[in-house]
């Protein structure tokens, strides 16, 4: 089909051609040209930033973060508490970077867990050891008037 567009195209027009054919112009157009698959892009190897921070910088800032002074908080936190010292080490992003590399990005407060909750058994050997009562709410005569019955089995 496509081949009989481009012999048409050639002596009528491609839009006669196509409109004649039912071929949309842009699948001539698509056919037409060769398909090139594109190159796959070559890894290429960055070379560190001149400013970055050594291995050695990088262990001294996950050690402060994860010391007994700042492991409750956030890097954000721990960047304000140096800076009120007069103390620089790397930039807030660099202080995520250095965490995440570790997987130690979450949440750093300590947080209680309740523990599950299981319903209570109650087992009775013998007369009176287990008591029960319970209340049910009865509807009344009319709207809005409730009985309350108060109740042990």
């Amino acid at each position: 089909m496509i081949e009989m567009a481009t012999e048409l195209a050639a002596s009528q027009g491609v839009s006669v051609a196509c409109t004649a054919l039912g071929v949309a112009r842009s699948s001539l157009y698509r056919m037409r040209s060769p398909r090139v698959e594109p190159e796959p892009a070559a890894a290429t190897v960055r070379s560190a930033p001149p400013r970055a921070l050594s291995q050695a910088e990088k262990e001294q800032v996950r050690e402060l973060l994860n010391s007994e002074r700042f492991q409750d908080m956030a890097p954000r936190e721990v960047y304000a508490a140096l800076l009120d010292e007069e103390r620089y080490l790397c930039s807030v992003s660099s202080m995520y970077r250095i965490l995440a590399a570790h997987a130690e990005v979450r949440e750093r407060r300590h947080q209680l867990r309740h523990p599950v909750y299981r319903k209570p058994e109650l087992l009775a050997t013998g007369p009176n050891q287990v008591w029960s009562w319970d209340i049910t709410k009865l509807r009344g005569p009319s709207k809005g008037i409730y009985f309350y019955l108060y109740g042990a089995p």
